[in-house]
């Protein structure tokens, strides 16, 4: 299973995506923006305590606020972080065979 399908697969879990089996990161992305309108549209709170629980940047996050395509920024976001955490266990599920051998505790 390549990164795509792996990301594609959580966030259909985390958030009730509904992805064709003929994936690709823009149909992700537009879904993915989708479903944050509605989360935002639900209310600020909640969205906000969703954006912490997944480790979005604070920072990142209140650049995307500010922009015409909020959703669409926020799911890049989320796609990225997601591509970050699955790309982080890999890495340290192969015993972190890239690191160099001086920085192993």
């Amino acid at each position: 299973m390549n990164e795509l399908q792996e990301t594609a697969i959580a966030l259909q879990q985390d958030y009730g995506l509904q992805v064709p089996d003929e994936i690709s990161e823009e149909t992700i992305l537009k879904r993915l923006a989708e479903r944050v309108a509605v989360l935002v549209d639900r209310g600020a709170e909640a969205f906000f305590q969703m954006m912490y629980r997944l480790d979005i940047s604070e920072r990142k996050l209140n650049e995307a606020i500010g922009t015409p395509d909020v959703a669409e920024k926020i799911a890049r976001l989320i796609y990225d972080r997601q591509l970050q955490k699955i790309r982080s266990r890999a890495f340290f599920k192969g015993g972190g065979k890239d690191v160099d051998q001086d920085l192993k505790w």
